[in-house]
């Protein structure tokens, strides 16, 4: 009678899995609409419905820095029919709170990591550098710290711009900000020194209400080619980049992740995405879930120092 039980139990789980999906689709979105990790989200759903032809709804669920999207996530059946778009708070949350309803490396299945994102160093033009180991060095003699902007605790920007300070061994004043855009405003205007954060609008810098000093990534971005990187700056080993990717809840069958995985990387190829990364300043990156499963568990191991040195936390 088990071994009847446990054969009934394989064919239904193969079953389900050739059968999916024979329902509707929900991808949670734990931020506004509008943003980035939006955007990136509804291109997924678009060519997953498209390809499936099964709808496939981009459900936003903004708050506490990603958490609450992530609890629904993590608390669903691992079925398939519920994932959640993740950013790079996905991989830092459990380094700034004490406590998170749900353990991110236990109770989520990686899928595929879709897109990454280089920042720059972004100066207001009066501050007396015009490149990096200046800023440093300025930075270093005083008499007051500088200011950096960021779109909230915890952000890319944030984690950046702290990063950047403790590798660099100069002391900043975080300036978090409901959003980047309103960061990024207050360097134009003066009010707040730098930004370490996405050129989601060149006009700024080629206007010159922004000066660029590096950028983020390990290598020179071929959008950016006379552009140094902060590695190659006075900062050796320093990357940080924004990053979005799609997970699911735990216990997904194999079958049904690699289904899933494959369709996330057809959908990191469209055209769909290519123009909305074009437009941001992103590439597409795709992987599979043991590539993204190591790439989360990189980016914790990254920011655990700075976060724990800097007294980051976001309770």
């Amino acid at each position: 009678m088990r071994a009847l039980a446990a054969a009934a139990l394989c064919l239904c789980a193969t079953a389900h899995a050739e059968d999916y999906p024979n329902k509707p689709i929900r991808i949670l979105i734990p931020f506004v609409a509008g943003g980035t990790t939006d955007v990136l989200a509804r291109v997924v759903a678009q060519q997953m419905s498209e390809d499936w032809k099964t709808q496939v709804i981009p459900d936003n669920h903004p708050g506490a820095n990603g958490i609450i999207a992530a609890e629904m996530a993590a608390k669903s059946p691992g079925d398939g029919y519920t994932l959640l778009f993740v950013a790079m708070g996905h991989a830092v949350n459990p380094l700034m709170y004490k406590k998170l309803p749900y353990d991110t490396e236990r109770d989520f299945t990686p899928i595929s990591l879709t897109a990454t994102f280089a920042q720059m160093v972004l100066v207001n033009p009066s501050v007396p550098a015009h490149n990096l180991k200046e800023l440093i060095a300025l930075a270093k003699k005083g008499p007051k710290p500088l200011s950096y902007a960021s779109g909230g605790i915890g952000s890319s920007q944030h984690l950046g711009g702290a990063l950047l300070a403790y590798m660099a061994g100069i002391k900043m004043d975080h300036v978090p900000y409901k959003g980047g855009s309103p960061g990024l405003m207050d360097v134009i205007a003066g009010n707040v020194s730098l930004m370490v954060t996405q050129p989601t609008s060149m006009a700024f810098i080629t206007s010159g209400k922004l000066r660029a000093l590096a950028i983020s990534s390990p290598t020179r971005s071929p959008k950016h080619p006379d552009l140094p990187t902060v590695a190659e700056s006075g900062v050796p080993g320093y990357q940080s980049l924004a990053w979005y990717g799609l997970v699911g809840p735990k216990n997904m069958a194999a079958d049904v992740l690699k289904k899933i995985s494959e369709e996330t990387m057809r959908a990191t190829r469209s055209k769909q995405m290519q123009e909305a990364l074009n437009a941001q300043g992103g590439d597409a990156v795709g992987g599979t879930p043991a590539e993204f499963a190591a790439y989360i568990k990189a980016e914790t191991n990254r920011y655990a120092k700075v976060v724990k040195e800097a007294g980051i936390s976001a309770d």
